[in-house]
């Protein structure tokens, strides 16, 4: 394996997280790259006193002191874009530029977050004669953050500038199938010089998720990832009184009507709907098709095929993820729509036991197949046609 078995980040040591271990693979080969321990919950226990520990020092330091470990932080991601951004490639299966993009938000949030100093100083108004109104910004104590595999760098980095600036610690769980990244994370915030236990890793499934739900010592929680974990995660975590955020999936719909441009508009579907193998939550994955909209649609599939796995296109997350993607493509296929553009069995030469699936256009679907209702998370656009809106 290129890279170590990846344990916790806890309190700025590598720790065991006392269970099994799940192997971690490079989307574009197939390859296994690395191992990460799937932590039970007293492991999740342990990261949280870490953090407990950690917050009174921290939340009583000014926060234009706090700001200044983010300066750094910012700065340590741009000088290490390159190494950072291939790390998302190998645990992610991005292209190239799809991952500096992400270290590049990253780097702007972070930007943000050093701004807090300006956004949060609080008001006084006197209402009435010898009567105020306060306003003033507190810590909460320990946080969670349960990020999703599609976006390892940037959906950590949503919360993590914002809340540990804010006073707050925090414990990461990213998803086990991306753990390099998260851990790497630690490592530029250590650097940056964030205190012991301030901001900590915990490597997990669905044990760390329900631990971190339950734990009386977690006041919030953000989640990350399908709307059906999201249901589960905010009424664990809101039913145990933590302040909870939970953003779910989407299917996301786009109207062309015959008088769109050919050209921008076909070159703007094909990208939406392709853009990180299509595994974003704002993927275009199903197309209205108002009226004689058939140039249009050819000229979608030519955008398509220029659309090339291994070259242009990066891979799916998993094996598994694949043959769900493409089961979704054959159901809809036996269900009577054509397909007119087909990626499935994609191989890339040199690269056969890589997880890929090429761009795919499929016409003539309705709205009571599965394929239209659900988030497919992969290259695919279904086309459902109306004669009018």
């Amino acid at each position: 394996m290129k890279y170590k078995s990846v344990n916790n980040f806890i309190g700025e040591e590598l720790v065991e997280g006392g269970g099994e271990k799940l192997d971690v693979y490079n989307p574009l080969d197939g390859s296994v790259i690395s191992q990460v321990i799937l932590s039970t919950a007293e492991a999740v226990d342990k990261a949280v006193q870490t953090a407990k520990a950690a917050f009174p020092s921290w939340s009583n330091t000014p926060i234009k002191e706090r700001v200044q470990v983010f300066f750094k932080y910012k700065s340590l991601l741009e000088e290490n874009m390159d190494e950072l951004t291939k790390l998302i490639q190998e645990e992610n299966g991005k292209t190239y530029d799809e991952a500096k993009a992400e270290i590049l938000k990253s780097a702007e949030l972070t930007e943000f977050a050093c701004s807090m100093p300006q956004l949060v100083s609080g008001e006084l108004l006197e209402v009435s004669k010898g009567v105020e109104c306060r306003v003033e910004h507190f810590p909460l104590g320990v946080v969670a953050s349960i990020s999703p595999f599609n976006f390892p760098n940037m959906v950590p980095n949503w919360t993590i500038p914002n809340a540990l600036v804010l006073g707050n610690t925090m414990i990461l769980k990213p998803s086990e199938l991306v753990p390099l990244s998260a851990n790497r994370i630690a490592e530029l915030l250590r650097d940056a010089g964030l205190p012991k236990g301030v901001f900590n890793v915990v490597h997990g499934a669905q044990e760390a998720v329900e631990a971190i739900c339950d734990h009386p010592d977690i006041d919030a929680v953000t989640f990350v990832g399908s709307t059906r974990v999201a249901k589960i995660v905010y009424k664990r975590a809101a039913s145990n009184l933590k302040r909870v955020l939970a953003l779910g999936g989407a299917k996301n719909h786009l109207i062309v009507l015959p008088d769109a441009n050919v050209a921008m508009t076909a070159s703007n579907v094909a990208a939406s709907m392709s853009g990180c193998a299509g595994q974003r939550c704002m993927a275009a994955s199903a197309m209205v098709a108002v009226g004689n909209v058939d140039k249009i649609i050819e000229q979608i599939c030519e955008e398509a095929r220029k659309i090339i796995p291994g070259k242009n296109l990066g891979a799916i997350i998993s094996a598994k993820a694949k043959e769900r993607i493409e089961n979704y493509i054959t159901e809809a296929e036996n269900d009577g729509a054509k397909i007119l553009v087909d990626g499935r069995n994609y191989k890339v030469e040199g690269k056969e036991n890589g997880f890929y699936v090429g761009p795919t256009v499929i016409d003539y679907v309705r709205p009571d197949m599965r394929i239209a209702k659900e988030e497919v998370f992969g290259p695919v656009l279904s086309i459902l046609r109306t004669k009018d809106l």
